[in-house]
């Protein structure tokens, strides 16, 4: 966790930006019995870390028996430093609210929560999780989710090909896509597993950004994190067209304007507007006059947690 966060300190001095979300883990990281001790230990973690760092903390599961003590102790200690709290196993709109109500009781009153899906059932229901209000983002928990169809699916749908193939995983990673764009909420990729392979985590990442709709990413080392960036940033080409039509429409007061030869109004605006914030968001080179747009804009919408 120390590595994690001086990394995160020293990509952001290397992009000007932080570029990826540091999540302290509980829920598998803890010994059993040493549930209390580790929630102290990422409470210490996250209070030390630097002023721009973003730190969020995956606790226990909202049935189990420590996920109280976690809420109350890390919430209730370092609500002001965390980006979020991240929720597993979240079956239902009923955990996303027993999950609020801890936040309440802790005193963390405006601390969103970011929930895996993990089941068949909860797939089913991200609609319903992703339209509650205090959740932020969903991510697919792709090795659960495979180990809850007891056989049915093959080892190989948690491989790196695997999972863009076997349709009922890509089915369950085009639901929760879909639930998140839905209400607004950003949809956060599956690990890779295999994190010796940069080729195999750059194709995940293209995949999941091109085909599937997500805007993040999670990695499990970081040797993962730079090819997730490239794969999921904006081209120099996407950059420069965007950065042009924004500026122009900017001159214009956001009335429509041709560019190229094409019409733009208030509809283009808005996705080229996107496609610029992905590209501050993975520490890509802007145009100062477009940079100056992020001076005081803090976006919770990061890549690579």
């Amino acid at each position: 966790m120390r590595k994690s966060l001086q990394l995160q300190a020293e990509m952001t001095q290397e992009f000007g930006t932080c570029v990826f979300d540091v999540t302290l883990d509980c829920e598998d990281g803890a010994r059993v019995g040493g549930e209390a001790e580790h929630a102290a230990l990422v409470t210490e973690l996250a209070l030390g870390a630097a002023p721009d760092a973003r730190v969020a903390v995956r606790v226990h599961p909202v049935h189990h028996l420590s996920f109280q003590a976690d809420m109350a102790t890390i919430a209730g200690q370092a609500a002001q430093r965390l980006t979020h709290i991240m929720v597993p196993k979240v079956e239902s709109a009923a955990d996303v609210q027993l999950a609020e109500q801890a936040l309440i009781q802790a005193g963390a009153h405006d601390l969103p929560l970011h929930v895996l899906i993990e089941s068949p059932a909860a797939v089913h229901r991200a609609f319903d999780i992703a339209a509650h209000p205090r959740v932020q983002s969903i991510s697919f928990g792709l090795m659960d989710f495979v180990s809850a169809h007891g056989g049915a699916i093959p080892a190989d749908g948690m491989g790196v090909q695997g999972q863009f193939t076997h349709p009922l995983v890509l089915r369950a990673k085009m639901e929760i896509a879909s639930a998140c764009h839905a209400h607004g909420k950003v949809p956060s990729h599956c690990v890779v597993t295999e994190f010796k392979n940069a080729d195999a985590i750059r194709m995940a990442a293209q995949k999941a950004a091109r085909e599937l709709g997500y805007t993040r990413m999670w990695s499990i080392h970081p040797d993962q994190i730079r090819p997730i960036l490239e794969a999921m940033a904006p081209s120099e080409a996407q950059i420069e067209q965007a950065s042009e039509i924004v500026l122009a429409a900017h001159a214009a007061q956001w009335a429509p304007i041709s560019h190229g030869g094409q019409l733009h109004d208030r509809a283009s605006y808005r996705f080229f507007w996107q496609l610029i914030e992905r590209a501050h968001q993975t520490g890509c080179r802007l145009p100062q006059e477009v940079q100056s747009f992020f001076a005081s804009v803090a976006s919770p919408n990061r890549l690579a947690p």
